[in-house]
């Protein structure tokens, strides 16, 4: 059994966004296979976007983000599901990484070098649903966003392995939909 902290990182809360389909396929696999899972989605929290380096370091965390990373810490796979909006992240998600990954609780800044990573023994899976075909944002756009994400935050804060799966043309009709959630919940299953 693993212990999975799934992030849904759609900002539009209608249940009717693939997105969301996705992210419950991935439950359905992960709890059918025995591994215990707790949500977040991001679309039904509330909180203030971080605008200075002291809101970020200083400002005190609120009490339904430190729940969550509570959950976080619990941890040992962290599953996160996202549109890709304008080539990122969205937003909204992006602020609640900033508010989530805060300094001493996901790394440490060290007086000279490079800051420490303090959630280490977690892996991650990162699903990002597209509008462009998925070759296309891998191969033309080099999947820079999301591979930021993985560098440059997850990694960062000691995550690792981190895999990714990238399912593009969401909205082209042509899409195996149905394939792709089967494909999911065997992600979710595997706990991968």
């Amino acid at each position: 059994m693993t212990r999975i902290l799934l992030l849904d990182g759609h900002p539009d809360p209608d249940p009717a966004r693939y997105g969301h389909a996705l992210v419950d396929a991935y439950v359905e696999g992960a709890v059918g296979a025995g591994h215990e899972v707790r949500r977040v989605r991001i679309a039904d929290l509330d909180f203030p976007i971080l605008r200075t380096q002291a809101e970020y370091r200083e400002e005190p965390v609120l009490p339904v983000i430190e729940a969550i990373q509570r959950d976080l810490l619990w941890s040992e796979h962290v599953a996160i599901f996202y549109p890709l909006w304008l080539g990122d992240v969205p937003a909204w998600f992006k602020a609640f990484l900033e508010q989530l990954l805060r300094p001493d609780f996901a790394f440490r800044y060290v007086k000279q070098g490079f800051p420490e990573p303090l959630l280490q023994g977690r892996s991650a899976r990162v699903v990002v649903t597209m509008q462009t075909p998925a070759p296309v944002y891998s191969w033309l756009y080099r999947a820079h966003s999301l591979k930021s994400l993985e560098r440059n935050i997850l990694r960062f804060c000691g995550l690792g392995p981190v895999r990714h799966k990238i399912i593009g043309s969401v909205d082209g009709g042509w899409t195996p939909r149905k394939r792709y959630l089967e494909e999911v919940a065997d992600l979710g299953a595997a706990a991968r």
